[in-house]
């Protein structure tokens, strides 16, 4: 799942700091890894439900038959997340951030043994919603409890963890559902395996203290100064504490000015409105090209690009989680050498490349399919799919037409060797697969059609999140923490998650419904069109925020100087805009 709270700023530097800090200082380390499981957490959901998807097809035949069952297991999880994400923020300000992580990880856990345990598609949805619960809550509040108990000079590099955690959750995913599609009950362990890494957070935290900011803003200033000796050396103790109750008292003085803002108030206030515009676009385009399709669904895409197996689909889709994890420390390398919006719109040329290749890969798949031969399916005749048997004497039917008939639904059983022979068409169920056409040393086909061009599709989804992760990927995140004025960050940062999530379950429960209604390949086109509608978004709306103040960001959105120009060098654009000041 693409979405939780990135963190931009941290360089190399940061990194060797912090390095060095955790031979020095190892409880600051600890304190960062217990919560960063958080993002381990949040990482592996995202990536488990798409292997353990094709297996729960298999053992549930009502999941199989409707597409809309398969959307509400993947997408369930991301509205609890929304609802997590909306409670968070109260528990945090109301229970602390230390409670707030310990009731994610028990949430979790509660989801993780239902889920293993289903007997049935209704209860497993349940536990999806209690999972999303937990990754709600857990995806806001583990970076704040990282960031407000770091040292302030490696915060960047620790926070980033937390990313860094996440794209590791989702690879780590893929490495356990492929060490457990030999093992009895499959999907189960899949998704039941989830629930250790929440036990031993949970563990871990109780061994660990509340957030010194927290504590302080309760008014339990001893605590929080006993804290930070632990993490500070004594010469530094007084002076963050110092820091701290200035920053409380600017914070309870912003608190009392934004309550009196009404929203309307809000919109009406030029910069943040378009700051408004700027980073809620971002957030909903960065859904809406389709990059959690991709991680919800991609050994299913690479079924629908012809590879039958199960554990082929899932070895394949390994890459794809590989890629996102290396994409996300290229964007740390380049956010603050390259900037925002150049980054912006090279990922977004390749997204759009990408995309097109994938919408002709699924063209060509579709149109080229192996034809059904009658010979082969009167060979199986008892199994004869009921629709080709009542289309006439040797109908015209290829693996497509097959895989389109719908009462009941039907499979291709066609060569092991060479795909491209004419197979037969079968009813689909679970005797089928095994006892027939498997017996037979023959591969099953219900989500693709064999294809010579299912290669291609593979370059394509690694084209795709190689040009989407370190910029699409990253960079919404760190615009909206640098866009709004601060007196409106909290509000406006928590709108723009907001339409995040939702955009993320729109996406995630209308995917497989798009592929049956228009097919793949015009799926994938209309993420291609969107993703063109995004970039010319980038180019008009979206402003250049790299190596600025707070106050020049907000006199480029009063002037709306949003440096069409994106190639330039910030030296040569400060300057134009020093110079359109002064007249």
């Amino acid at each position: 799942m693409e979405g939780g709270i990135h963190s931009g700023g941290a360089d190399t530097s940061a990194f060797r700091d912090c390095f060095s800090l955790a031979f020095k200082n190892p409880f600051v380390l600890r304190l960062a890894f217990s919560a960063g499981i958080g993002g381990l957490l949040f990482g592996y959901d995202t990536g488990v439900i798409s292997g353990a998807l094709l297996y729960i097809r298999d053992d549930f035949s009502s999941v199989d038959r409707k597409t809309v069952l398969q959307e509400s297991i993947v997408s369930m999880a991301v509205a609890g997340a929304i609802i997590g994400a909306a409670v968070g923020g109260w528990l945090n300000d109301k229970y602390g951030r230390r409670s707030s992580i310990l009731v994610a990880d028990f949430l979790f856990f509660v989801g993780a043994v239902l889920m293993a345990a289903a007997p049935n598609p209704s209860i497993l949805i349940l536990g999806r919603i209690f999972v999303g619960l937990g990754v709600g809550i857990a995806s806001m509040t583990s970076p704040i409890y990282i960031s407000e108990a770091s040292p302030a000079k490696i915060r960047g590099a620790l926070v980033s963890t937390n990313g860094f955690l996440i794209t590791g959750g989702q690879f780590l995913s893929y490495l356990i559902n492929l060490a457990f599609t030999k093992a009895p009950g499959t999907w189960r362990w899949m998704l039941g395996v989830a629930g250790l890494p929440a036990l031993l957070q949970f563990i871990l935290m109780l061994l660990l203290p509340e957030s010194p900011r927290w504590l302080y803003r309760k008014g339990r200033e001893d605590e929080a100064e006993a804290i930070l000796r632990r993490i500070y050396s004594p010469e530094q103790v007084s002076v963050e504490m110092q820091d701290l109750k200035e920053s409380i008292e600017k914070e309870a003085f912003e608190n009392e000015s934004s309550e009196k803002m009404s929203i309307v108030k809000l919109l009406q206030t030029t910069t943040v409105r378009r700051g408004l515009v700027a980073g809620v676009g971002l957030q909903v385009f960065q859904q809406f090209v389709g990059i959690n399709t991709v991680m919800y669904y991609s050994p299913t895409i690479v079924q629908l690009a012809g590879f039958a197996s199960n554990r082929t689909a899932l070895l394949l889709s390994l890459v794809t989680a590989g890629l996102n994890a290396f994409g996300s420390i290229v964007s740390i390398y380049f956010i603050d050498r390259t900037g925002r919006k150049k980054l912006l719109v090279i990922s977004l040329c390749g997204v759009v490349l990408s995309l097109g290749l994938l919408s002709a890969v699924f063209h060509e798949t579709a149109s080229h399919s192996p034809a059904v031969s009658a010979t082969e399916t009167s060979h199986l005749a008892p199994y004869t799919c009921p629709d080709y048997q009542s289309a006439g004497p040797s109908p015209a039917w290829n693996c497509m037409t097959c895989l389109k008939a719908a009462s009941p639904s039907c499979g291709f059983c066609g060569s092991s060797k060479d795909k491209m022979l004419p197979g037969a068409c079968l009813l689909s169920n679970n005797t089928v697969r095994d006892d027939v056409c498997h017996d037979e040393n023959r591969a099953w086909y219900t989500r693709g059609c064999p294809s010579s061009f299912g290669w291609l599709a593979l370059v394509g989804l690694s084209l795709y999140i190689l040009s989407f992760s370190p910029g699409m990927g990253t960079v919404p995140w760190i615009v909206n923490s640098e866009i709004y004025p601060l007196r409106f960050r909290g509000i406006c940062g928590g709108i723009a998650a907001t339409a995040n999530w939702i955009s993320n379950l729109i996406v995630a429960q209308s995917f497989l419904s798009l592929t049956e209604a228009i097919g793949t390949s015009w799926t994938f086109l209309l993420f291609g069109v969107i993703s063109v509608v995004a970039l010319l978004f980038v180019l008009v709306c979206v402003p250049e925020t790299k190596g600025l103040p707070i106050e020049e960001v907000e006199k480029m959105l009063e002037r709306r100087a949003l440096q069409l120009k994106f190639w330039e060098k910030r030296s040569d654009t400060l300057k134009k805009n020093l110079q359109s000041m002064k007249k």
